[in-house]
């Protein structure tokens, strides 16, 4: 491959295991991000989502409530696309990070107690996109090899 500044970000492992990594990751910040800023699925949109957030000591709320919604909801698709795979991940393990400390560490890993289990579970998706990239059935990839081989 040519030689290029922005090669590294998008080059991936020609593998498919992260092809279920992607969709199921993607789909399920996609959902998260759509509740925080538009209120589907049962969310509270921007307004319910910035108080809940203020409330936690992250202000300004709506600020917060729209990165982290945004970086969701975006970076879900972008993963599902394997678009940017690398940079959507970082940005989506950074917020798994604020919200398994903000939100869930002191109740304990369980679900059931509003622990951090599934925060760490995204957030173990997150940093294998990370390190892997998008794999073989990425845009990443195709861009990849037709631009810059």
């Amino acid at each position: 491959m040519k030689n290029s500044k922005y090669l590294n970000t998008i080059s991936s492992k020609d593998d498919i295991s992260t092809l279920p990594l992607r969709l199921v990751g993607g789909t399920i910040f996609a959902a998260h991000g759509a509740q925080k800023l538009f209120a589907w699925f049962g969310g509270y949109g921007l307004e319910g989502t910035g108080q809940f957030m203020e409330s936690l000591g992250l202000s300004p709320g709506y600020l917060m409530a729209m990165l982290a919604g945004s970086a969701e909801f975006f970076g879900g698709l972008l993963l599902i696309l394997g678009l940017l795979t690398r940079p959507a991940a970082l940005a989506l393990a950074v917020t798994m990070i604020v919200a398994i400390f903000s939100v869930h560490f002191e109740n304990g890993l369980f679900m059931s107690n509003n622990g951090y289990e599934f925060a760490l579970a995204l957030f173990s998706i997150t940093v294998a996109l990370l390190i892997q990239g998008g794999g073989r059935y990425s845009l990443d990839r195709f861009i990849a090899r037709k631009y810059f081989n």
